[in-house]
């Protein structure tokens, strides 16, 4: 058999192999995500018109769920694993999947309700802690241990996210006078309150869908099949409970809807196989560099300028990555 030496050690070179488009496949995929999730703000932007959406945001869930489903449902039937669905059709197997269609559904709630309790810059910024909570949970949930130095790295990566926040707040005085951003921000101490709470269940949400994904031995297309049945019933019910007369379920939808709709159950099935196979760290880091990538698009597509502060992201987001996968 032929060997490669590799870092010292000697290594089969059917497995060295292997390992180089395992690795390979993996950063496509994180490359992939990172750039989907960049995208989307961007891609919102170009849909309205005078100022607002023209489509209901509901109805858009409604359909990134609705497509994620049907695509799990066929990878199962291609893959030829209907018959495990038959197998693991009971309760206790199916049950645990709706925790995190609960549990996602309430802070999709609550984002809307906190806006009384403080402005958006301000959540903005303090939204960053659930990188603090994700990794907290991970650790006493999952029974993880991190170094030092990967702590340090999480640190890095909420600096980063509190710099591009910073960066997206307008700190001029508005032209023709008005009230400036300081009379402007502010946070209740029930805005700080629900703000952890979000922060809290974000992290909570992420945990328990990895433990739920990596415990059942289940095929992973089976295991999103529970899980998005859950997402497009109870975003359903969401629709249509809040839903007005005015505006029917597909008005308003483009191209760049449809586009922002395909992209958005692409990332979902794509973090699936991250909850799976990775950690939900790896999770962190993907949203946190979707960041860069989401500056970058405003720039080159909506014309935003670009400030010192994303320099500032980029260089701690590059840093935390060296620290925690060293």
């Amino acid at each position: 058999m032929i060997v490669i030496e590799n870092m010292g050690s000697s290594v089969p070179a059917p497995l060295w192999s292997r390992r180089m488009i395992q690795g390979t496949r993996w950063g496509f995929l994180v490359v992939l995500m990172v750039f989907i999730y960049g995208s989307h703000a961007p891609l919102i932007a170009l849909t309205k018109v005078d100022g607002r959406v023209p489509f209901s945001p509901s109805s858009c869930v409604v359909l990134i769920e609705l497509t994620k489903l049907l695509v799990s449902l066929g990878t199962l039937l291609a893959t030829g694993n209907l018959s495990s669905l038959k197998a693991s059709a009971s309760l206790s197997s199916i049950l645990p999947y709706s925790v995190p269609a609960i549990l996602y559904a309430f802070n999709n709630n609550l984002v809307v309700f906190m806006q009384v309790y403080m402005d958006p810059s301000s959540f903005q910024v303090l939204s960053n802690l659930k990188i603090a909570s994700t990794a907290l949970l991970y650790t006493s949930c999952l029974g993880k241990k991190l170094q030092p130095t990967q702590w340090l790295a999480l640190v890095l990566l909420m600096g980063a996210g509190v710099s591009h926040s910073y960066n997206s707040l307008d700190l001029e005085e508005p032209k023709g006078g008005g009230e400036n951003l300081s009379s402007t921000v502010y946070v209740t101490t029930w805005g700080l309150l629900l703000v952890l709470v979000y922060c809290f269940v974000s992290g909570l949400a992420a945990v328990y869908t990895e433990r739920v994904l990596k415990t059942q031995r289940l095929p992973l297309s089976l295991q999103n099949l529970f899980l998005y049945a859950f997402g497009v019933l109870i975003n359903v019910a969401s629709h249509f409970s809040s839903a007005g007369e005015e505006q029917t379920f597909l008005e308003g939808y483009s191209v760049v809807v449809w586009l922002i709709i395909a992209g958005q159950a692409a990332n979902g099935l794509l973090m699936s196989v991250v909850m799976k196979h990775g950690t939900g760290i790896t999770r962190l880091f993907i949203i946190s560099s979707s960041m860069l990538v989401n500056s970058v698009l405003s720039w080159a597509v909506l014309g935003l300028q670009l400030t010192p502060f994303f320099l500032c992201s980029v260089v701690l987001i590059g840093m935390a990555v060296y620290l925690y996968y060293r």
